[in-house]
């Protein structure tokens, strides 16, 4: 198997952007925080990105200095020093790597840096959807820095950084396709396995232990199986204490799968129809197909997300159908995200929560440009039936490309 990596090149191409986004934004350093490792679904990790190291690190760019890292612990040292001892490509050099990833190692390189009265970015300030809808920064950490530098102007960056890399490079649409295979090579192995008598975590782990055989070490997933339902999430056993669910004839597993290579991330909508499932997940599917195929005619330089999104919406308005997820969203990074969420007012039980309010659109004035990748995920509830399908499409100079055809559409298990 042909493994894709990256070259010094790609470093020099990502250093670079760092400084274009600091000369838009007018300051003098970057400071780029990372989340801790491990970290489970849609990780804010722009940290890796600079350093193409373990995720978990604060960087910052001085002026034009090579950038610091900032690590947690002595852990991802050893890691560095190892990889060196492997021959490894490494960009970030042994001097530019501290144990410091909180408050005084920030204030400490702005002063070595001379910067503490000057304007800095900050990535890390602003919203990060879906799950950090509040800024994901510690309050300790910050409010310990704003202390020590009352003269420095921070300001945040997120959304020049969300432009500045959102369209990929060829070395990046290359990891982006490695993990796209993978992701198929999981919803094929789902599908060999999903039977009556076959319970949800055999599913799950035929579809996880394809991924890791392909050495993706970061895969993920959300699966519900059943003759019909309008939840979506992780399977209920992985969080509470109970038994996973015994696959019966007439259902429906679909699952949404996450792919992670390089830090670059696919998303693959799987459906599986396991025996006849009910008329209304049949109409649910045929809607949710019509979505997609209006969405690959709208993904095209020149439109908008905001187009992009009620292109995907119209065949569900008309087929008077609501979408539980997402119909579309960025990726690598992500950002606007299409609206979700308004029909679950029509469910009875609905009257008997507390404050329901649908998530609104986001973003939907971003212009579509070749390079941006989108998690094609349409959904439609009909009946109170879920069905969805998709994969992940990359804007093209002209048409789309798609690189999961193959979950565009309800899988049927023999």
């Amino acid at each position: 198997m042909d493994i894709p990596t990256y070259s010094l090149a790609e470093r020099d191409r990502r250093w670079a952007l760092a400084r274009e986004i600091m000369d838009a934004e007018g300051v003098q350093a970057l400071i780029v925080y990372g989340e801790h490792e491990c970290a489970d679904l849609a990780p804010f990790a722009p940290d890796v990105y600079f350093t193409n190291d373990r995720p978990g690190a604060i960087v910052i760019f001085c002026r034009d200095a090579d950038p610091i890292e900032l690590t947690w612990s002595t852990l991802p040292i050893a890691d560095h020093i190892q990889a060196g001892r492997r021959g490894e490509r490494r960009w970030i050099a042994p001097r530019d790597i501290r144990v410091a990833k909180h408050a005084t190692g920030v204030v400490e390189v702005l002063r070595e840096h001379r910067l503490e009265s000057a304007a800095v970015g900050v990535l890390g300030l602003d919203p990060y959807p879906p799950f950090h809808i509040n800024p994901i920064m510690p309050h300790g950490l910050w409010s310990q820095v704003l202390a020590e530098l009352p003269e420095v102007s921070f300001r945040p960056v997120g959304l020049s950084y969300l432009f500045a890399t959102i369209c990929q490079s060829e070395e990046e649409l290359a990891v982006i396709r490695h993990s796209a295979a993978t992701g198929d090579a999981m919803a094929q192995a789902m599908l060999e396995t999903a039977r009556p008598g076959v319970s949800e975590a055999e599913v799950y782990a035929a579809g996880m232990a394809a991924a890791f055989r392909r050495g993706l070490a970061a895969p993920g997933m959300l699966l519900s199986s059943g003759p019909g339902f309008v939840s979506w999430g992780p399977p209920a056993w992985s969080y509470r204490p109970q038994a996973p669910r015994v696959i019966e004839d007439g259902d429906v597993v679909m699952a949404e799968v996450f792919c992670r290579f390089g830090m670059k991330e696919t998303q693959h909508q799987v459906a599986i129809a396991v025996g006849d499932p009910h008329p209304d997940i049949e109409r649910g599917a045929e809607v949710a197909r019509a979505s997609y195929a209006a969405g690959l005619a709208a993904a095209r330089p020149g439109n908008t997300f905001g187009d992009l999104v009620e292109a995907m919406r119209a065949p569900l308005l008309a087929a008077d159908a609501w979408n539980v997820h997402p119909l579309v969203h960025t990726l690598n990074p992500m950002g606007p995200v299409c609206g979700f969420g308004e029909g679950l007012r029509r469910l009875p039980e609905a009257e008997g929560y507390g404050r329901l309010f649908e998530v609104p659109t986001m973003g939907g004035e971003l212009p579509l440009a070749p390079g941006m990748t989108f998690a094609f995920e349409p959904n439609a509830v009909i009946g109170g039936r879920l069905a969805n399908l998709g994969g992940t499409v990359v804007i093209g100079q002209d048409d789309p490309i798609e690189l999961n055809p193959f979950t565009a559409h309800l899988l049927r298990s023999n």
